[in-house]
């Protein structure tokens, strides 16, 4: 593959990583116009596919797409774009953003032995040991004292979780005639589809009740769908799931480093020790890779 397109592909990942990092400080405030997350969440797929479905058209000239395609973006769309934010969100809720930002960044790790178990990848000892240090660093953040919150955990590492799901299928996904903002497009679609299901079904759809708070989701909706989710698949195409997985070991970092500044979220040694493993052996997963690129 073309030494500059690779480029590309990482710092379309890098970008997105940052943005994502900051999603913490973006739903924090959101919360605080009275909104809740299964509602965010919808609101963040209803804002942005208007806008991906005439950025898609300008760029295909068409919405056209593959009808064997539609089931795999489908789950895409459900896992990534539903699933996996609306867990994350709502873990904010029962725990520190930078720490559960780390929780949820089990999935590389997990990628890597999806890729192995599922996808027939050879096992290489340097993925193996990212893999015990990742699991090594997540066991940090277990305080005997019981002062981390066990729900707040939970729904992070679920998080994580599905969002592998999200990267093999995205990796996988074999359609060229399918662009990013077509793709983007489509999951959103799939996505405010179900989650308006769900938001009507439960009796939580909540719509701002100020220019504010519209004005903050909307922001969230292009920042997030219309910048970092096209970006990263986007990367992830070009690089693959792994490297991209890895790549994205910036988010917690940021995420981390918001968490400190912004809202004043103390860290201590042992779970900085831990989140140092999480991103070491990310970094472990993404040198293999490249050697094996070579």
């Amino acid at each position: 593959m073309d030494r500059n397109k690779i480029l590309k592909g990482y710092i379309f990942v890098i970008i997105s990583a940052v943005i994502f990092g900051c999603n913490a400080l973006m739903v924090t405030s959101i919360y605080a116009q009275g909104i809740n997350a299964i509602s965010l969440v919808f609101m963040r797929s209803c804002l942005s596919a208007p806008i991906l479905g005439l950025l898609a058209l300008w760029k295909n000239k068409s919405l056209r797409i593959p009808a064997a395609a539609v089931p795999r973006i489908g789950l895409m769309g459900i896992v990534g774009c539903c699933a996996t934010p609306l867990l994350l969100f709502s873990s904010y809720r029962y725990m520190e953003s930078g720490i559960a930002t780390v929780f949820h960044f089990i999935y590389p790790a997990v990628v890597v032995v999806g890729e192995i178990l599922f996808l027939k990848y050879k096992v290489k000892i340097g993925n193996i040991i990212s893999v015990v240090l990742c699991v090594l660093g997540i066991a940090m953040f277990f305080d005997p004292s019981g002062k981390l919150n066990f729900v707040g955990s939970t729904l992070a590492l679920v998080s994580g979780i599905t969002y592998t799901i999200y990267v093999l299928l995205l990796s996988n996904f074999r359609f060229p005639s399918v662009s990013g903002f077509l793709l983007s497009f489509y999951i959103s679609m799939v996505s405010c589809i179900v989650m308006l299901c769900v938001c009507l079904a439960s009796g939580t759809l909540t719509l701002p009740a100020s220019a504010i708070g519209w004005v903050s989701c909307f922001l969230f909706a292009i920042v997030v769908n219309i910048g970092a989710f096209v970006l990263f698949q986007e990367g992830t195409l070009i690089v693959g799931g792994a490297q991209a997985s890895i790549l994205s070991t910036l988010e917690p970092i940021v995420s981390m480093i918001v968490g400190v500044f912004v809202f004043g979220e103390a860290v201590s040694i042992r779970i900085v020790f831990g989140a140092a493993l999480v991103i070491l052996a990310s970094v472990l997963i993404a040198l293999t890779g490249m050697k094996n690129s070579k």
